[in-house]
């Protein structure tokens, strides 16, 4: 039975900054003198209007005219159309990407510094003291070594001249330049720090595609999470929040590709000995392997095999979440997230499109940052040839060459994250010699990193690893530094002593070839040529989805997949003593899954399982996406092709829009049914009548079904989970628990959740529908018990608990919205702000106004397929969304749209810092010009580079 709670507090709502909306001449004025305002409060009246000025008009970037570049072998031309999104044409391939290096520093080297900081783990030489851990973490992660490494002895030499010359064109960019002619913030900065900026490197651009793969990663979130549940949930609670993939209800991304041909053989062959176990929810008994200890009355998952339990015991729950606390900082400095992370795309034949040529959408989902995580650009040579082989539009990052996702003249691609397992946390017994691995002691390698600090007295750390490259993380937080103290294990595990350590295994710490994977990409003719590309695209793993103008269609996944042994299945921190545990290999690229011009004439990646547990010998990971979204869009794409329909690009945008909630159409029948007694519940409850599960921002009944779902959550599963999990101030009397498990005499403690609004569970997301549907099916299950909380009644079985639930969702909306149901709104509480993400994320609070804007009342929701994702554990505001949106036209490449988050501009007073944002907010897409005609008809301002 599920741990009895009280709530004692209520729940905490991530907040935003105060809008700050845009103008035109009047508008920029006005701005002008907000941000003189604001600067002397900073520094003093009379050096904050000098800054303010004089950096809005120098840092702008000059788009006229022509500017003279040293090492240009020819003239460059860059083409900006009304929304600043420049159009680069160039002869040679070194100038193309020289005059790239030039433009994105221009529109965003402040976001460019500030990653490359990030990546190097030397974010305190800009920002002081507050960012020292994050650095430790950062430099024991070691990101910009292993990119040295891969620009040393990986890189195909054409990579490197490309990448030298871009770094030549940011060079170029910042000669003779203070900080305060680059941007407003090394102007703010300027007042604390005398922090100047350095030049650009190759490896700089490289880093970024490791805090990528971070972003990206896989599993390590759902192996800290089940781990931290131990302390309160037994095995088969863990189960049940671990259900498994509903493979008969939402289909594989790969339903007649290459993975059926590999199945046959490896069945005709008998078992491989690299192949995995294949389950699916990495808990005991489930997972399809057996034994572990278990901690206390609680239970504990345990690691399979005989080894050790890693999931139990106070202390090891306290490690974990310490290390929860350090990963989620790692990515914030850059405003990507690792929760939440999805994405859409979908690419349809042209048997099924209007065009008769196919059609290929694609929204990646990420957090909301400003600027946005994707410039988009053209990269073209005037006349393609071998020495300027490029002719490509597309997303890319500043900081990066190429372009990641778009097409060139022949192809278009598009991504999603796959998912797969590519992360694998280790216990370490660790001595004062070394760590223990089959019975002997091994010495670490370790090497001593100086992290320098603003306004402050440098620090000096050791970095600790294995001999197979595994970073000790447990060595960069106090909380981590004896982990497993009390942790329960059997007599088969080492002498804990001190505690384990925490060491991690990542594919991206080995050097790879993710960068020559772009350019080649970039410039590939057909579907061999993707395929090859694909190949070198090795992290992060991502589903690649392709189109081609001769009307074929395609999917391949990529990646450097690891195989376990039997013993392993990746799910839950294993014990690193035991050489059984470790990786056995990797799978081949010619066994990994595609799929080519499929029968039934389309294919849909949006983070679902990618292929069938049943047909593929290979485990690529224990925890898919469960499918929401992908069945969603087939049924969409379904509806559209029966009885000889065909699709045209604007209908791929409108289901890019699709509201329609899939919990929704699951619960609301059984809502309706629901008796209440209280009137003014009965009026929210009426709302739900007729509704069509759209969730529009207009809509009053969105935001009552969103808030009853929210309290069900709450009620049935949040406020069973371990202060870990939930949300940091939320407070409640749970049952007190000791070494061994919770304590018999009925004591209560009072506990208080410890994680951030938008990062705690449960998170509403599709996970959750599929653990709700399971237990529908159980009405009188104890999870759909809870006790009476003040006037509120308890819960015995299922309906009690929705009734409950909808009882404190009218009072909840009530208190946010008013009494008067009719000025509700899904809008009102599901909410964007975009926050600069230094300055104004811990910046000053006039300084945050000034660089932050918002808020935008979005439509869609959490695993809808318009995925404004919202966490139900912490609130509404929207914290993670479809961070660009495009459709790709392979019939006429000028009749493709796209849109970004919000501008090509980093400058906070640029026309270009949020002009794409409300469009974005509305659904609507931009003309996407690529032919020379096209581009010339939609230059607005023209600049030539010069040799």
């Amino acid at each position: 039975m599920p741990p009895n709670t009280t709530a004692t507090t209520g729940d905490t709502a991530t907040t935003g900054a105060a809008p700050a909306k845009s103008g035109r001449k009047k508008g920029r004025k006005a701005r002008l003198i907000v941000l003189v305002l604001v600067l002397a409060v900073i520094g003093g009246i009379a050096f904050g209007a000098y800054w303010s000025i004089s950096t809005v008009r120098a840092s702008f970037p000059q788009t006229k005219g022509s500017i003279t570049l040293q090492g240009l072998s020819g003239p460059v031309d860059v083409k900006r159309d009304g929304n600043g999104i420049p159009q680069i044409y160039a002869s040679s391939d070194e100038d193309l990407f020289m005059a790239q290096g030039y433009v994105q520093a221009q529109d965003r080297f402040y976001e460019m510094d500030v990653r490359r900081h990030m990546t190097s783990g030397r974010l305190s030489e800009m920002f002081g003291k507050s960012q020292v851990k994050n650095d430790e973490f950062l430099r024991t992660l070691g990101w910009d070594r292993i990119a040295g490494q891969e620009y040393d002895t990986k890189l195909s030499a054409a990579t490197k001249k490309y990448l030298q010359a871009y770094a030549k064109g940011v060079n170029a960019y910042l000669q003779g330049k203070d900080g305060k002619d680059i941007s407003l913030e090394y102007a703010a900065l300027g007042f604390t720090n005398d922090y100047k900026p350095e030049k650009w490197t190759p490896v700089d651009s490289i880093s970024w595609l490791k805090a990528m793969a971070w972003d990206l990663r896989g599993n390590m979130q759902d192996e800290i999470d089940r781990a931290l549940m131990t302390s309160r949930l037994g095995p088969q609670q863990i189960q049940d929040l671990y259900p498994e993939y509903p493979y008969s209800r939402n289909k594989p991304i790969v339903q007649e590709g290459r993975y059926s041909e590999l199945t046959h053989s490896f069945q005709q062959s008998g078992a491989s000995g690299t192949s995995q176990n294949t389950g699916t929810t990495g808990t005991t008994g489930t997972s399809g392997n057996t034994g572990g200890a278990t901690g206390g009355s609680a239970g504990s998952t345990g690691t399979t095999g005989s080894s050790t339990s890693a999931t139990s015991g106070s202390s090891l729950t306290s490690q974990l979440a310490g290390l929860y606390n350090v990963l989620d900082d790692v990515p914030t400095a850059v405003g990507v997230n690792g929760q939440g992370i999805g994405s859409n795309s979908w690419v349809v034949s042209g048997k099924y499109t209007i065009t008769k040529k196919p059609l290929l959408a694609n929204d990646p989902h990420l957090s909301a940052s400003l600027p946005s995580v994707w410039y988009q650009m053209g990269l073209h040579c005037r006349s393609v040839s071998s020495t300027c082989q490029y002719d490509v539009t597309g997303y890319t990052f500043a900081g990066m060459p190429g372009v990641i996702i778009g097409h060139n003249a022949n192809i278009a691609w598009g991504m999603t994250n796959s998912g797969v397992d590519v992360t694998d946390l280790y216990l370490e017994k660790v001595s004062a010699n070394g760590y223990l691995y089959d019975g002997k002691i091994r010495p670490f390698k370790t090497r001593e990193e100086t992290i320098k600090v603003a306004g402050g007295a440098s620090k000096k750390i050791v970095v600790r690893q294995t001999k197979d490259g595994m970073p000790l993380l447990s060595d960069r937080d106090d909380e981590l530094v004896q982990v497993g103290k009390r942790a329960t294990v059997n007599t088969a595990a080492p002498d804990r002593g001190d505690g384990y350590g925490i060491a991690l295994r990542w594919t991206a710490l080995d050097p790879g070839t993710s960068m020559d994977a772009v350019f080649a990409l970039d410039k590939a003719a057909d579907w061999s040529d993707f395929r090859q590309a694909a190949a070198l695209f090795d992290v992060p793993s991502q589903n690649l989805v392709y189109a081609d103008t001769d009307n074929h269609i395609g999917y391949t996944l990529p990646g450097r997949i690891p195989t376990r042994s039997s013993a392993d299945d990746g799910s839950i921190p294993a014990p690193g003593w035991d050489s059984k545990y470790r990786w056995t290999g990797f799978i081949k690229q010619n066994e990994l899954p595609y799929e080519y011009d499929p029968k039934r004439g389309y294919i849909v990646t949006a983070n679902q399982a990618v292929v069938d547990k049943d047909k593929y010998p290979y485990t690529l990971t224990t925890d898919w996406g469960y499918g929401a979204r992908s069945q969603r869009i087939t049924d969409l794409i379904e509806s559209k092709i029966k009885d000889g329909g065909k699709i045209s690009t604007d209908d791929m945008r409108q289901m890019q829009l699709d509201n329609s909630s899939e919990i929704a159409k699951l619960l609301v029948p059984k809502l309706l049914k629901i008796n209440l007694g209280d009137k003014n519940v009965r009026d929210a409850q009426k709302l739900l009548e007729g509704w069509d599960y759209t969730q529009e921002s207009d809509s009053a009944a969105a935001a009552y079904f969103n808030a009853v779902w929210r309290n069900i959550l709450k009620l049935a599963f949040g406020n069973k989970l371990p202060k870990e999990l939930r949300v940091q101030g939320q407070c409640l009397w749970v049952d007190k628990i000791d070494s061994t498990g919770p304590v018999d005499d009925d004591t209560k403690v009072r506990e208080c959740g410890e994680r951030d609004a938008d990062q705690a569970q449960p998170d509403g997301g599709d996970r959750w529908f599929e653990v709700v549907r399971t237990l529908m099916e159980k009405p009188d299950s104890d999870w759909w018990k809870t006790p009476k909380s003040g006037t509120r009644p308890p819960a015995n079985n299922m309906d009690q608990l929705f009734r409950r639930a909808m009882i404190d969702a009218r009072w909840e909306l009530t208190a946010k919205l008013g009494k008067d149901i009719d000025t509700w709104s899904w809008g009102r509480l599901h909410r964007l702000f975009l926050k600069n993400q230094t300055l104004g994320t811990d910046g000053p609070k006039a300084l945050q106004y000034v660089l932050n804007r918002g808020p935008w009342k979005l439509s869609g929701g959490e695993a809808t397929v318009n995925a404004t994702g919202w966490n139900a554990a912490g609130g509404y505001n929207v914290v993670w969304v479809p961070s660009m949106r495009m459709v790709v036209n392979l019939a006429d490449f000028d009749k493709s749209r796209w849109i970004n988050l919000t501008g090509a501009s980093g400058h906070a007073f640029s026309a270009h810092y949020t002009d794409q944002t409300s469009l974005w907010a509305k659904g609507e897409l931009l003309p996407w010009s690529f032919s020379a005609k096209a581009v010339d008809d939609s230059t607005s301002d023209t600049l030539v580079l010069k040799p």
